[in-house]
């Protein structure tokens, strides 16, 4: 599927600031991933053989939500009530038909009780996946139960292997701090959820094939969805060579679960 091109920062931006407030500085940091998001969707992707209506989980102002409406999906955008009702929201869903959908709680099992079964194509979790903290089971039978078959999911998620991550942080490592963000960041920094658990990309194939036989992650890569650090120092221009061409210091995972058929459902059964 061939996708609209690219629009200068500026002019995207401008499309969100005519319809009021919107996040200026996330989206600024984020666009270029949320473009190279959907390209990378997009290259396997048609429209009219494989369908068109997307659930954007997690979809905050809209920011990515736009770039899939712009190319003609059927968009609903999924978050808390909190972001979905700015009136700048609600106007800039209007003007580009974006269905706007809240929840309160993904965890629990009633959470898209409003959508039949297989009401959606495509369901876009990026950024989500390292930000949960309950046990998610009976929301992926949820998301499971309103995906059609030969749907997918598209996940993105940092990459616990980056070569400015967390697990290269020797200085830590030596001062005994603990895995994920420090506890500076957790009391002092206005996060909206913390990292609490960075994966690898072998945990993310195993984490889709435990919830089902019916998931295959059909494609599985590392990606770097920004640019590159300026090299300000000759550390950064060898960070920035070694990202460049070991694909497994790259910083974000990028992958597709395909739904081909539904026969077994989700088959994680939690206990404690």
């Amino acid at each position: 599927m061939t996708i609209k091109e690219m629009l200068p920062l500026d002019e995207y931006l401008a499309i969100f600031e005519r319809y009021g407030k919107t996040d200026t500085e996330y989206l600024k940091y984020h666009y270029l991933r949320f473009y190279l998001t959907q390209k990378l969707f997009c290259e396997n992707w048609s429209v009219s053989a494989n369908g068109k209506r997307v659930l954007d989980v997690g979809a905050h102002w809209l920011h990515q939500s736009l770039l899939y409406a712009r190319d003609g999906f059927e968009v609903t955008a999924a978050d808390f009530p909190g972001t979905l009702s700015v009136p700048s929201v609600i106007d800039l869903a209007d003007a580009h038909g974006i269905s706007l959908f809240s929840y309160h709680n993904l965890s629990e099992i009633n959470t898209f009780d409003a959508f039949p079964e297989n009401s959606f194509d495509v369901i876009i979790f990026s950024e989500i996946l390292e930000h949960i903290t309950f046990n998610p089971v009976d929301m992926w039978k949820e998301l499971y139960r309103v995906l059609s078959p030969g749907g997918r999911v598209i996940v993105t998620t940092p990459n616990y292997y980056y070569c400015r991550g967390r697990f290269w942080d020797f200085s830590r490592l030596i001062m005994r701090g603990g895995g994920g963000i420090p506890v500076h960041d957790i009391l002092s920094i206005n996060t909206y959820g913390h990292h609490w658990k960075e994966y690898s990309a072998r945990e993310v194939r195993a984490y889709f094939e435990m919830l089902s036989p019916d998931f295959r992650v059909s494609r599985l890569c590392y990606a770097t969805f920004e640019e590159p650090c300026y090299p300000h120092t000759i550390k950064d221009r060898v960070i920035n060579w070694l990202e460049s061409r070991v694909n497994i210091l790259k910083k974000n995972i990028y992958a597709e679960i395909s739904l081909e058929k539904k026969d077994c459902g989700i088959v994680v059964s939690p206990h404690w």
